[in-house]
């Protein structure tokens, strides 16, 4: 396990961050039945059931290096509400992607989903030192595309026919991914944009 991937503990006003562990299983599983998110087919997100078996994924994509995955705490009632990780983790070259993300439904565009951005960015770029973070999003997720561009995040280009849909509701499809991302340069400006918003809710 690189240094990119060990386990740490993010802690803000709204939201904390911390390793993802089995632990939580029972609040992610509440979470997950908050607006039936699994059911999405332009997302994924697992289900009540596919809650366990995504937290070995993740932790086993952590022990090999290439993710750190989180439980998104809610900092007001101590509770799961979501997962987070950096993803496709690419140590020799400083870049990570910000991705495989939910929260509950009753929590989405709040401050929790601002200040976690603002969290992970943080230890990114001042931590350990990436050059840039990179985010990935299904071209018709026009939630999660406005959220992306609302952090400073600029559009690299779209991957089109990229992945197969796997959704029963997208059977056949293609998925055609959105690519952004904040380079080192555009941090400073980025992360005054986030601490406005926080200021602002």
């Amino acid at each position: 396990m690189t240094h990119f991937s060990a386990p740490v503990t993010l802690t803000g006003t709204h939201a904390t961050l911390v390793p993802l562990s089995i632990a939580q299983l029972g609040d992610l599983v509440e979470a997950t039945q908050d607006g039936e998110l699994w059911k999405l087919w332009y997302t994924s997100v697992p289900s009540p059931e596919g809650i366990s078996s995504e937290i070995a994924r993740r932790l086993e994509l952590q022990r090999q290096g290439s993710m750190l995955p989180f439980a998104v705490l809610d900092n007001n009632t101590g509770r799961a509400v979501g997962m987070t990780t950096f993803m496709n983790i690419d140590a020799s070259n400083r870049r990570v992607e910000i991705g495989s993300t939910w929260y509950r439904k009753s929590v989405q565009r709040s401050a929790i989903n601002t200040e976690c951005k603002l969290l992970l960015l943080t230890y990114a770029f001042d931590s350990l030192r990436c050059i840039a973070v990179e985010f990935r999003t299904h071209f018709f997720n026009r939630q999660s595309r406005a959220g992306i561009e609302r952090l400073g995040a600029k559009l690299d280009g779209v991957l089109r026919s990229h992945q197969l849909n796997r959704h029963p509701a997208a059977q056949g499809s293609y998925r055609d991914t959105c690519v952004y991302s904040i380079i080192e340069s555009e941090w400073p400006a980025a992360r005054a944009n986030l601490h406005y918003l926080l200021r602002t809710r």
